[in-house]
């Protein structure tokens, strides 16, 4: 389990979810891997989803999650969590010493099926059986619920769609979930909707969003999960990531140093140093050449000084 801080508690978690979503798509060496979470560490970033525990031949840029675990350096407050897709894959991860693993649970069939190779009912009793293993282990398991807001192809879903899913998962004793907006198909108004749904089942300190920002509206849903008292959210930088299961798709995170920004600006503090989260993800997009996205990089931060933001009234 991670060290104790001493350190204050920033108002959100965020959890940086690149060196999984982007090197899925991109492979790098290990020692390029490694470095980006070194600088990371050194801005502040204290969460990762540092890999997968899946099949090398399907994610062959994260064949070497388990030495990337061994070399990321230990400090206090640090969590690394991983994705798992089966037993074998989270027996990988409680071994290589993760603090919590995620199932790849897809909503969307057709997807469930290019993933992992099974249908969403199959990996359900799957998950049964990983939940009483990890039940026995210093493992916190958790699960996704790709494709939460619709897709890949398919039309939108909303919270009539969530209910039958949502009984099922506390049935089988899964109650932390990472709702995915997998292809940006989210507005506000159906952020809140759905998280609304979701929190009728689960309190918000089980529940993390993750938006991808396919379609530009990733930075907007970050206001309305706050004021819903939603405070883990998955962003990766420099907007990178993809899938191999989706060629040529906008398989992007929200961008963490634009989330960054924002929340800073609205008084929300992060724990992470923007301007050394910027050098960090000038260096991956321009020295390791992985496609990147964003704004704040580009145009500069809002230059410091003036009146402090108030905080926002949140409901805690």
């Amino acid at each position: 389990m991670p060290e104790e801080s001493t350190v204050p508690q920033p108002d959100v978690r965020i959890r940086e979810i690149a060196p999984r979503l982007t090197f899925q798509n991109h492979p790098v060496a290990t020692d390029v891997k490694t470095e980006l979470v070194r600088r990371l560490l050194d801005a502040g970033v204290r969460s990762f989803e540092l890999s997968s525990f899946v099949r090398p031949d399907l994610v062959p840029g994260l064949a070497d999650a388990a030495e990337v675990f061994a070399r990321v350096p230990r400090v206090p407050g640090l969590t690394l969590g991983a994705c798992v897709g089966n037993m074998r894959g989270l027996a990988r991860a409680a071994d290589a010493g993760a603090d919590t693993a995620s199932f790849l649970l897809s909503v969307d069939e057709g997807f469930a099926r290019a993933n992992i190779g099974r249908s969403t009912a199959d990996s359900l009793a799957e998950l049964e059986r990983m939940a009483a293993f990890a039940a026995d282990r210093d493992l916190v398991l958790d699960t996704y619920l790709i494709f939460a807001w619709g897709g890949p192809t398919g039309p939108a879903r909303g919270a009539a769609d969530l209910e039958p899913l949502a009984r099922r998962l506390l049935d089988i004793g899964v109650d932390r979930w990472i709702l995915a907006d997998s292809v940006g198909y989210a507005a506000p108004p159906q952020i809140r909707e759905l998280v609304t749904a979701a929190l009728a089942h689960v309190p918000a300190d089980h529940l993390t969003v993750q938006i991808h920002d396919g379609r530009g509206m990733g930075l907007a849903a970050l206001l309305p999960l706050l004021d819903l008292g939603v405070r883990a959210i998955d962003t990766s930088l420099a907007g990178s990531g993809g899938h191999p299961a989706m060629p040529g798709a906008q398989g992007g995170g929200v961008c963490t140093e634009d989330a960054v920004q924002l929340l800073e600006l609205a008084g929300v503090s992060t724990g992470i140093d923007l301007s050394r989260l910027l050098d960090t993800a000038n260096w991956l997009t321009d020295e390791v050449g992985v496609p990147g996205k964003g704004f704040v990089r580009h145009t500069g931060p809002v230059p410091a000084g003036g009146r402090p933001a108030e905080p926002l009234a949140f409901t805690w």
